[in-house]
């Protein structure tokens, strides 16, 4: 479009001596951008410049030899590799031109694998968090098992990612879907893998030995190819979204109570992802039929090894300390343990039994144990009497740090306290010692006292030992009939 030389002459005066921008002129003027633009000459082709140099470029052909080597490098490890090799810039500018250099992964095409109805299961943990427990915190993990045709899923939180926990996990998995999948898919830990050289894999030979119980192959996927076993993970970022987010776990336990609630109530019910019309709870009431039966003879899972207890027939099991009979010390026992309780065997006969504790640094014992090791060992006094009062008032240690805090002898009063529950039992004992910590003082003279009051409450016989010196012969006095007394005296001639 061709316009009058007096309308060029007024587009270049304001563009270059007012300063207007194109489209301000074009709308002013009542011309088209492109009308403007041609008169400007802003269309003209430029001549190609000579391209500016960067800092870089003396060091582009080490970095590229370097990041062949190593693709994945950092951009700040490379700029501490070249700052003593002279390079000035900073870590931006050599991070934007590693950008554009560094070799790209080729990218892979999947293939879509659809399972046979009770053909496979795949199984991970992933890990969801800390959990405070006495003395410290510990990892919590979530198991995952998966039917591959169905979507249906079992799962429950566990501390522990040892292979005998993999064993209750995969048990307590086959006994909710009441049954199992010909096959068993994993990835490669060591719970799992013990070694590995491409194809070849040598399983742990406790998941073998359950695996041959349940007539289940074992199969991993191939390393570093977890899409394999892509519908256990999608199951895992389905509960990392729909259950765990916004959700506080507060122990394991009530976890999967929770936990077996949302996959009854939210999870089997959802639609299939790939059956239209369907839910995952009707396609695993149709798979529970291919599954292969459970055994009749239940599959055992526990932990069994021995363990040698020290001088104190204490035994130390996973960072605690659980006792055991006193005539056992320094002695080798057998451990069986599982993930709710803790036993120690003697041949077949079973001479310990604790709740197993996931805490760190705890001190489980058995008052039975602590009380036969004070019968037993008898004399000094002051620690075993300490020890007595540990065993029968549980608030005890409170009153030791009072009288330590207010300078009293504390082997003077453990001995009083000792006296106490010699005169007037355990029971008076306790609750004495209980309504004077409340009180807030210390003194054993109040401890006896409310002793007494108690004693007199109950209507019990005063507590008082009659010690006869030893110039009195211990005989006994058979008293005469007393009927005589009664009678009158004979009056004499």
């Amino acid at each position: 479009m061709s316009v009058p030389p007096e309308v060029e002459a007024e587009v270049r005066r304001l563009h270059y001596a007012e300063h207007w921008p194109v489209g301000t002129i074009a709308t002013q003027l009542g011309v088209h951008e492109d009308v403007v633009r041609r008169v400007l000459g802003v269309d003209e082709r430029r001549l190609p410049t000579a391209p500016r140099k960067k800092l870089v470029d003396p060091y582009a052909a080490f970095i590229a030899q370097t990041l062949e080597r190593y693709p994945a490098l950092r951009a700040t490890r490379l700029h501490d590799m070249l700052r003593p090799r002279g390079y000035p810039g900073s870590v931006r500018t050599l991070r934007e031109y590693v950008a554009t250099v560094r070799p790209r992964r080729a990218s892979e095409a999947f293939l879509r694998v659809d399972s046979l109805m009770g053909e496979q299961a795949q199984a991970d943990w992933a890990h969801v968090g800390r959990l405070p427990v006495p003395g410290g915190e510990r990892a919590l993990w979530l198991f995952v098992m998966v039917l591959a045709w169905s979507r249906a899923m079992w799962a429950e939180f566990v501390f522990d990612l040892s292979v005998h926990s993999l064993l209750r996990s995969l048990s307590r998995a086959a006994t909710f879907f009441g049954g199992c999948t010909r096959q068993w898919l994993f990835d490669n830990p060591k719970t799992v893998v013990l070694e590995r050289h491409g194809e070849a894999i040598r399983f742990h030979p406790l998941l073998l030995e359950l695996s041959g119980h349940y007539c289940v192959s074992l199969r991993v996927c191939a390393v570093r190819k977890a899409n394999q076993k892509g519908r256990v993970e999608r199951a895992i970022r389905y509960l990392r979204e729909r259950f765990l987010a916004g959700r506080t776990i507060r122990g394991v336990e009530p976890g999967n109570r929770e936990l077996l609630a949302f996959i009854d109530e939210v999870a089997h019910p959802r639609p299939h992802p790939t059956i239209p019309g369907r839910t995952v709870g009707d396609c695993l009431a149709e798979e529970k039929t291919r599954l292969l039966p459970l055994p009749e003879k239940p599959v055992i899972t526990d932990l069994v090894e021995p363990i040698r207890l020290d001088r104190t027939a204490f035994a130390r099991f996973d960072a605690n300390l659980y006792s055991a009979p006193h005539h056992y010390h320094d002695q080798t026992l057998t451990l069986v343990a599982d993930d709710s309780t803790i036993r120690f065997l003697d041949g077949e006969q079973e001479v310990a039994r604790h709740p197993r504790c996931w805490g760190r640094r705890q001190r489980i014992e058995e008052p039975a144990h602590r009380e036969a090791l004070l019968e037993h060992k008898r004399g000094a006094r002051e620690a075993k009497g300490q020890d007595r009062l540990r065993a029968v008032v549980p608030d005890v240690d409170r009153l030791f740090s009072r009288w330590v805090d207010a300078g009293r002898n504390a082997g003077s009063l453990t001995l009083q306290m000792i006296r106490l529950l010699d005169r007037y039992g355990d029971a008076t004992v306790a609750g004495a010692v209980a309504e004077v910590l409340v009180r807030g003082t210390h003194d054993p003279g109040a401890v006896a006292v409310l002793c007494e009051q108690a004693r007199q409450r109950n209507q019990q016989p005063v507590p008082l030992d009659v010690v006869l010196g030893s110039h009195v012969p211990d005989r006994d006095v058979i008293p005469h009939p007393l009927e005589s007394y009664d009678a009158k005296p004979r009056q004499r001639d």
